[in-house]
């Protein structure tokens, strides 16, 4: 599978949580709500997911190996990054890796 698109819908200046994502895969399958967080150890990214119960949550959509959670990790953070600038900011100074895409310019293929 190809990312071939990443939306940032929101970015908040307070809070942990940064941004809200939208990540599409060959133009036919999309996954929202994917949220950008600022951690103790910097940025990372949360899948979508639902309250099952007290205080657990449980995925809704999840990535099943760590080099496709780290491709769409890689995509949404350069999306998050160009957000910054358009917004005039600076790029954060702890965000743990960099984005190995360019996003709307380039796919990335996942998987086999």
């Amino acid at each position: 599978m190809r990312i071939t698109d990443v939306r940032i819908r929101k970015v908040n200046d307070e809070g942990k949580m940064k941004a809200v994502a939208s990540v599409t895969f060959d133009d036919e399958f999309v996954v929202h709500d994917i949220k950008v967080i600022e951690g103790q150890n910097g940025f990372f990214i949360a899948m979508p997911s639902r309250k099952m119960g007290e205080g657990d949550f449980r995925d809704i959509a999840h990535p099943l190996t760590s080099e496709t959670r780290n491709r769409i990790k890689d995509a949404i953070f350069e999306a998050y990054d160009k957000a910054l600038e358009w917004k005039g900011e600076a790029e954060p100074e702890n965000r743990a890796d960099e984005a190995s895409i360019a996003n709307g310019e380039a796919a990335e293929t996942i998987g086999a």
